[in-house]
C-alpha cells in the first residue's frame, strides 16, 4: 500500500499541463524518432552512472567524456573503449555495462515491448506499428508472437552460450567468477558488443583454443543473421521435419531476404577467411608463428569478428596494410538486418550487386532468385551505402585533423565506429577529446543506421511531395 501511495504522489507532482504536453509530443513521434531519442537518453544515463565513484575500482569519478564514450560503445554494441573495463570498473560498474549492452543489442523498442509482455500489459496499435517498422514486417498480424519469439530466442541463445563458456571459465576461475565471466561474454558476443572483462588483449589468450574460439564464432554468426532469418529458417526446418514439403521446395519457399542474408554471409565469411589466411600467412606478428590449423582458426575468427563483433585474437595494429583494408571492407558491410549486427548490412550490398548485374544484362528490373526487387529497396540500398560512406569519409577527415596518426589507423577507427564493430589499430586509448566526440557520433549513427536517421526528418518533408509529378528529363551518367 505504501508503494502505491508513493507512486500516486509522484505522479501528482507532475503538472497536468506538462503531462499533456509530454503525451502530445509522444503521440506525434514516429518509431524512428522514439528509437533515436531512446538510445540517446540511455547513452547519457549510462554515462552518468559509469562516471560515479561506486562504479569505478579506484573509487574516484571517471571523466564524463570517457564514461559517455564507454556507455555509447555499450549501447551501440560497438566495443571501442578508451579505458580497460576489466580493471576500471567495480562489479556494479560491470553489471551496469552488461545491462547497457543487453539493452543496446535488443533495441529500445524491443525492450519496451518486452517489458509490456512481462508485465502482461496490453500492447496498443501504435506500439504494434513501432514493432512493424523496427523489424520491417509486411503486416501487423502476429506481432506479439514475433516479439515473444525474439525475446525468447535471444535469451535462449545467450543462455546456451553462457553454458558453453562455463565449461572453460568455471574450471579456470572458479564457480562464481567463472559463471559471471560466462554470462558477460555470452551476452557481449551475442549482442556483437565486443566488450570483454578479461584485460587489455581481448580474446588473444584463446588464439590457440579451438573450443572458446568456435563458441564465440557461433554466437557472433547466429546473432548476425537477424531475427527475421531465424524465424524463416525455423519455418523451413519445420516444413521439412513434418514432411509438408521436400527440402528443395522448402528452400524455394524461403523469403528472398533470408536467401540473400545467408548467401552473402557465407560468401563474406569464406572469402574473408581465405583472404586473411593468404595475406597474413608469413607475417610473424599475426599468423606466422601459428601452426597450419591455428592459422585457419585465427583467420576465421578475424573474418567473423569484422562482421561487427569486436573481439579479436590477432593484434589489429600488426596487420599488413592490405589486410587492414580488407577488414575495413568487411566492417563496412557488417551483418544482416533485424539483428544485433551493424554495418550497411549484407542484404544492402546484395541488392547493389543485383542492381549492377541487372544493368549489365540489360534488364529493366532488379532481379534475384527469380524475384523482382522493388525499386524502393534499391533506392534505399544506394542511400544507406552512400550515407554510410560519407560518414566514414567525414569522420576520417575530422580525426585526421585532430590526431597525429596514419590514414589507415584512422580509417580503421572510423569504419569500426560506423559499422559498430569495435576493432581498433590501437588508436582508441590515445584519442583526444575532440576525436572522442567524433567517434561517439559515428557510433550513434552506426547503431541507428542511415535509413533510420533519414526517417527522423522524413515525416516533415513527405507531405510536400504528395501527388507531385515533375516532367522527366534524362542526364548523362558514366
Amino acid at each position: 500500500m505504501k508503494k502505491k501511495r508513493r507512486a500516486v504522489w509522484l505522479s501528482d507532482r507532475i503538472p497536468e499541463r506538462t503531462r499533456l504536453a509530454m503525451k502530445k509530443i509522444s503521440a506525434h513521434m514516429t518509431a524512428s524518432q522514439i528509437m533515436a531519442l531512446g538510445f540517446a537518453c540511455t547513452i547519457f544515463l549510462g554515462g552518468i552512472l559509469l562516471s560515479l565513484p561506486f562504479c569505478n575500482a579506484d573509487g574516484r569519478w571517471l571523466g564524463f567524456l570517457d564514461a559517455l564514450f564507454t556507455s555509447c560503445s555499450a549501447v551501440c554494441v560497438t566495443g571501442l573503449v578508451t579505458i580497460v573495463p576489466a580493471t576500471q570498473f567495480t562489479l556494479i560498474g560491470k553489471l551496469i555495462l552488461l545491462l547497457l549492452i543487453q539493452v543496446g543489442g535488443l533495441g529500445i523498442i524491443a525492450c519496451t515491448m518486452g517489458a509490456f509482455l512481462i508485465l502482461k500489459k496490453q500492447i496498443t496499435i501504435r506500439s504494434r506499428v513501432m514493432i512493424q517498422d523496427t523489424y520491417d514486417l509486411h503486416t501487423m498480424s502476429g506481432l506479439v508472437v514475433m516479439m515473444r519469439y525474439v525475446l525468447q530466442g535471444m535469451f535462449l541463445v545467450e543462455g546456451i552460450g553462457a553454458l558453453a563458456y562455463a565449461f572453460w571459465f568455471v574450471p579456470e576461475y572458479g564457480l562464481f567468477r567463472g559463471l559471471w565471466y560466462s554470462v558477460f561474454h555470452a551476452v557481449s558476443a551475442f549482442c556483437n558488443a565486443g566488450i570483454d572483462i578479461l584485460g587489455e588483449t581481448s580474446f588473444q589468450c584463446f588464439q590457440r583454443n579451438p573450443y572458446m574460439s568456435m563458441v564465440t564464432i557461433l554466437l557472433i554468426i547466429v546473432s548476425g543473421l537477424g531475427f527475421v532469418v531465424w524465424r524463416d529458417l525455423g519455418l523451413t526446418v519445420k516444413r521439412v521435419w513434418k514432411r509438408e514439403m521436400s527440402v528443395r521446395r522448402a528452400l524455394e519457399k524461403m523469403r528472398l531476404h533470408t536467401k540473400l542474408a545467408l548467401g552473402m554471409t557465407a560468401f563474406l565469411l569464406v572469402g574473408g577467411t581465405v583472404a586473411i589466411f593468404c595475406m597474413e600467412y608469413t607475417n610473424p606478428a599475426t599468423l606466422g608463428g601459428l601452426s597450419f590449423g591455428e592459422k585457419w582458426l585465427a583467420s576465421l575468427f578475424q573474418s567473423v569478428t569484422t562482421r561487427t563483433a569486436g573481439f579479436f585474437t590477432i593484434p589489429q595494429n600488426q596487420f599488413r596494410p592490405e589486410s587492414q583494408l580488407l577488414c575495413c571492407i568487411l566492417m563496412f558491410i557488417g551483418g544482416s538486418p533485424g539483428g544485433t549486427a551493424g554495418g550497411v548490412k549484407t542484404t544492402t550490398i546484395a541488392i547493389l550487386f543485383a542492381s549492377c548485374w541487372s544493368i549489365l544484362k540489360g534488364t529493366e528490373d532488379t532481379e534475384c532468385f527469380r524475384r523482382k526487387i522493388p525499386i524502393g529497396n534499391v533506392r534505399t540500398a544506394f542511400s544507406v551505402t552512400l550515407i554510410s560512406f560519407a560518414a566514414v569519409l567525414c569522420g576520417t577527415l575530422a580525426v585526421l585533423i585532430l590526431e597525429d596518426a596514419s590514414l589507415m589507423d584512422v580509417l580503421y577507427e572510423t569504419v569500426s565506429a560506423v559499422g559498430t564493430v569495435g576493432l581498433t589499430a590501437g588508436l582508441t586509448p590515445v584519442l583526444s577529446a575532440g576525436s572522442k566526440v567524433v567517434i561517439i557520433l559515428l557510433m550513434y549513427m552506426g547503431r541507428l543506421g542511415p535509413a533510420t536517421l533519414a526517417l527522423l526528418f522524413a515525416s516533415q518533408y513527405s507531405k510536400h511531395g504528395r501527388g507531385r509529378k515533375l516532367p522527366e528529363e534524362r542526364i548523362m551518367v558514366g
